[in-house]
């Protein structure tokens, strides 16, 4: 009988264990999601805050990777990315995006340029390449693939981050990044070059962070906006991948304890999600993020539904 109850208690006690939780990363904190799906498993690409609770500004160390079967363990493959890994960066790792094609995973990152013969500073977008999803990845280019004396639209040096590149079906690849405004460009098939002039917008609202992709034939442009801080997710639909992007509105309010959010948006085993950070972890805050997930629903247009924020999380897989 004994044996009966102390079965029963573990069975329970992992039950809880495996049951989805937000924030879903909970021994570091990490900002910035981007999940990629890859064969059965989904990978998710993170930031990684590393402020003390005084600090008043971001300091994030390196780029973490996760990966998940069931949407409710995850493991921490580590971080095999840092701006030391890029022989020009100097500063933080901002908000970044893992693709793949062609059976190689490219790493485009957002951190800051050492002032040289190439760029006076600011704001630039690299590219790392690896054989594996986990890493080990390396600078593909050995140079920044954007620095900021490409983008002259806004006068901040902080406005060419956040990058999110996305591969339409014709093979066509393209980047977009911003803060302050929206900057998009066509890639070569090689992934590690332009492939024409940047193009400059700015969706209503628009701030930072654009995720884009293509669903049923529509295109989605999501961004962090509201016009001022803190921030909410906004997006556009487009039936071309140039535009013009028609706003669609709010589909995230604010996130508990963080003026930031980022959206991270994938389909994996039948269902949709929506990625974000927030600061609700213990001691966490605006600089100490961590990031979160919750279902994500479409109506018969295609608009989004408003995304419910949960502390419960995402339903475990099985």
């Amino acid at each position: 009988m004994k044996n009966t109850i102390v079965s029963t208690l573990a069975l329970f006690a992992a039950a809880l264990t495996a049951q989805a939780q937000n924030p879903i990363i909970s021994h570091i904190f990490t900002a910035d999601p981007s999940p990629l799906v890859y064969k059965d498993t989904l990978f998710l690409y993170t930031g990684h805050d590393v402020a003390t609770t005084s600090d008043t500004n971001y300091k994030m160390a390196d780029w973490h990777v996760f990966s998940t079967t069931d949407m409710a363990t995850w493991k921490d493959h580590g971080a095999p990315l840092s701006p030391a890994s890029f022989s020009w960066a100097t500063g933080d790792a901002y908000a970044a995006q893992c693709v793949e094609r062609n059976g190689k995973f490219y790493w485009y990152v957002s951190t800051f340029h050492k002032s040289d013969s190439i760029s006076k500073g600011g704001a630039a977008i690299g590219v790392a390449v690896s054989d594996s999803p986990t890493g080990p990845f390396k600078d593909a280019i050995g140079k920044a693939l954007i620095v900021n004396e490409m983008t002259t639209d806004n006068k901040h040096a902080w406005d060419d981050i956040d990058p999110t590149v996305f591969v339409d079906d014709d093979g066509q690849a393209y980047l977009f990044w911003g803060n302050g405004s929206c900057k998009s460009v066509k890639l070569k098939e090689n992934m590690v070059e332009l492939d024409g002039p940047i193009s400059t917008f700015k969706p209503k609202g628009f701030i930072e962070g654009p995720w884009v992709y293509k669903r049923n034939s529509l295109y989605y442009l999501v961004y962090a906006g509201a016009g001022t801080k803190p921030e909410m997710i906004e997006y556009c639909t487009a039936k071309n991948i140039n535009g013009p992007w028609e706003y669609r509105g709010i589909i995230q309010e604010n996130v508990p304890n963080s003026f930031t959010t980022h959206p991270g948006i994938i389909d994996y085993k039948g269902k949709s999600y929506f990625f974000y950070h927030n600061g609700s972890l213990p001691t966490g805050g605006s600089y100490r993020r961590s990031v979160c997930v919750d279902e994500m629903h479409y109506n018969a247009d295609g608009t989004i539904q408003k995304i419910v924020q949960t502390k419960e999380g995402v339903a475990p897989i099985k």
